[in-house]
């Protein structure tokens, strides 16, 4: 089927439009059109078997069995519908189109009547009867054929999708929370499963795969595809979660039909309440909201990162509350399974990110810890660099994160950087921000190139060497220093000393206080260079007064923050015989880890300012991946002479077109 069928059919859906304008605001009208046509693709792949499982429905009416299991059997699927009802009975009745509608509904099976429950259609059939308007809905839908025969399930994924994106486009939402362009999807899958071909391709091979924010399925189908393409004897279990109701139940009813398990499609919030706790899988792949908060779900995640630590999932750091990406790295690599004394078992996982993750977060923060345990740990594997404009709802620049924990020996302790971000072609027609897709030679092209990374990183000559980076572990990792500087310091009285006398809360709250201000006015505009020549100065001048001179640490701190100034001539200052620093002149170096700190400074510090130290005590060691920045290549600004002839080209053209207009 070619995308303009796929658009012909999500059109005649979204021509109910035309009926509900009016009576539904632009933004409700998904509320009806998805709900009806997934009962509309429920009814038609039942069709074959529908008089069958009404008569059987009929046989066991009045029997103290449960007919539930002859039922699916009669039916060919996980799920059936006992009434002898039709959509097309239905409409041609309007004046009990409601009631039978709610019969008709309620004889599916409860796996399926969960999918209608979730959006919330009964409350849509009553808003719809009382419009007068249900039963030329159900008219339209009865025109549209969805049989499997005619809209293979790969093909209804693109129906869904595309009338999910005019929902979100009619109700401003995100489409893209909700599903990835299939393309991105084929990439992602190729790189997933690649490098386990021939495992897949053995006899009885089962696989179980996991999307923790699966939307509408699309991933979860894709891998389904590409495993059963590998080895059509293989058995792939699919598992997901999800928090949009519409999302879910669309992904629910799509397994329904291809025949897995629709209760292996978890509903709710992955990170509050984990729908697969305690399983492990195969293969892992997400496209988690860019830049979302997790604020709703604090509570929960701060109490398992606290409480089980490490043997919870949360246990490598938090990131920052506006964007919770990370939390499904971490949540997607408890759920990896151990790898064994022989080297089997194991997991694949791969994740869509922005550029956030690659770098936020200074060293020790919840982020550079997060990736700190991620390296060490030697799970990752690659990251490739998408174009930009490829998702529906961000123009920015993307990035896959491709982990392991059972890396092949000569991956181990590396990590592959691929440069795709040239690897697409312009779409004839946009769809929201996305403007580019990557075609069929494309992915083999980045597939190919990811699979040989390690070879063309090492071979000057291939001509797409400089796409591909390998870099040890540890080169992402560095050592952020604290560079010190001693606090220096000149005496003086002068107005503005005066000015912090009196400002001086510490100061104020002495009974001499007054006393204080009068002797230190009989010193203006003296200066001394050390601090002890001012102390007794100033204590002379108090007791010229016949005041007493304050004691106590918390007096001589107040009295240096008011007559010292910052003077790089100045005198150092010592706490406890040592230099003490100066906070105004504190600086961070970040250091490439294994390289020693204290020849760093020496080589890079000390030909600036000799008498700064580091404070080994405050050093934190972080992890950041500078993508961009290992693919940069300098180019040289143009030469001045070309510039200045391009500018005196540029000028002659002026002229000549203002003598034109003149003439």
């Amino acid at each position: 089927m070619n995308s303009s069928k796929h658009t012909e059919l999500a059109n005649h859906a979204w021509s109910v439009a035309d009926l509900l304008r009016g009576d539904y605001k632009q933004s409700d009208y998904g509320k009806v059109i998805l709900p009806f046509t997934v009962l509309r693709r429920l009814e038609c792949v039942l069709e074959p078997t529908r008089e069958k499982v009404a008569d059987i429905a009929e046989q066991y009416k009045d029997s103290d069995i449960d007919p539930d299991r002859f039922l699916r059997r009669a039916s060919g699927h996980s799920f059936y519908n006992r009434s002898s009802l039709t959509l097309k009975k239905i409409a041609a009745d309007p004046q009990n189109a409601a009631k039978n509608l709610a019969v008709y509904v309620g004889a599916f099976s409860d796996n399926a009547r969960g999918v209608l429950d979730r959006f919330e259609f009964a409350q849509q059939i009553k808003r719809l009867d009382s419009a007068g308007l249900l039963y030329q809905v159900i008219g339209k839908f009865t025109d549209l054929d969805l049989r499997p025969e005619i809209v293979p399930n790969h093909n209804m994924g693109y129906i869904f999708e595309e009338l999910i994106r005019r929902f979100a486009e009619q109700s401003n939402e995100t489409a893209g929370e909700h599903f990835t362009p299939r393309e991105v999807i084929q990439l992602m899958v190729r790189l997933l499963v690649a490098p386990d071909g021939d495992a897949l391709q053995l006899p009885g091979a089962v696989r179980t795969v996991l999307d923790p924010a699966c939307g509408t399925g699309g991933m979860l189908s894709a891998m389904d595809d590409l495993i059963t393409e590998l080895n059509p004897d293989a058995t792939v279990e699919v598992y997901g979660q999800e928090l949009n109701p519409e999302s879910w139940a669309i992904c629910r009813s799509d397994l329904m039909i291809k025949g897995q398990n629709p209760e292996n499609i978890a509903f709710g919030n992955s990170f509050s309440d984990d729908g697969h706790a305690r399983k492990t899988f195969d293969y892992m792949l997400a496209n988690p909201p860019f830049g979302v908060e997790w604020k709703k779900v604090k509570d929960e995640v701060e109490a398992e990162h606290k409480q089980l630590g490490d043997a919870g999932r949360f246990g490598a750091g938090l990131p920052r509350i506006n964007d919770g990406s990370l939390l499904f790295l971490q949540h997607m690599i408890s759920k990896m399974k151990p790898v064994d004394v022989d080297g089997g078992g194991g997991s694949r996982l791969a994740i869509v990110f922005n550029g956030s993750p690659l770098f936020t977060g200074a060293a020790g923060s919840g982020e550079s810890e997060i990736r700190r345990w991620i390296l060490e740990n030697d799970w990752l594997e690659g990251i490739v660099a998408l174009p930009d404009q490829l998702f529906y709802n961000t123009g920015i620049s993307t990035y896959f994160w491709i982990l392991t924990n059972r890396k092949s020996s000569d991956h181990k302790g590396k990590v592959v950087l691929l440069d795709a971000r040239d690897q697409w072609q312009k779409m004839r027609k946009s769809l929201g921000d996305k403007r580019k897709e990557l075609g069929k030679d494309h992915i083999a092209t980045v597939v190919k190139l990811y699979g040989e990374a390690l070879a063309v990183a090492g071979d000057a000559e291939h001509p797409l060497h400089g796409k591909v980076k390998v870099s040890w572990n540890e080169d992402f990792g560095y050592q952020r220093i604290t560079v010190e500087r001693p606090l220096k310091l000149r005496f003086e009285i002068t107005e503005e000393t005066l000015a912090a006398l009196e400002a001086s809360k510490v100061i104020q709250k002495l009974p001499q206080a007054p006393l204080l201000a009068e002797a230190f006015k009989s010193l203006m505009g003296a200066k001394w260079g050390t601090k002890q020549e001012a102390w007794l100065a100033l204590k002379d001048a108090v007791v010229q007064a016949g005041g007493t001179w304050p004691t106590g640490a918390p007096f001589n701190k107040a009295l240096r923050e008011v007559v010292g100034v910052r003077d790089p001539e100045g005198e150092v200052q010592l706490v406890k015989g040592e230099p003490e620093p100066d906070t105004e002149l504190r600086d961070y170096e970040n250091v490439p880890l294994g390289e020693d700190v204290e020849e760093y400074l020496a080589r890079e510090v000390h030909p600036h300012v000799p008498d700064a130290w580091i404070d080994h005590l405050k050093t934190k060691i972080g992890y950041e991946i500078p993508f961009t920045r290992h693919f940069y290549v300098y180019e040289p600004p143009r030469p001045l002479a070309e510039i200045d002839a391009e500018l005196k080209a540029l000028e002659a053209e002026i002229q000549g077109l203002l003598g034109e207009v003149t003439e």
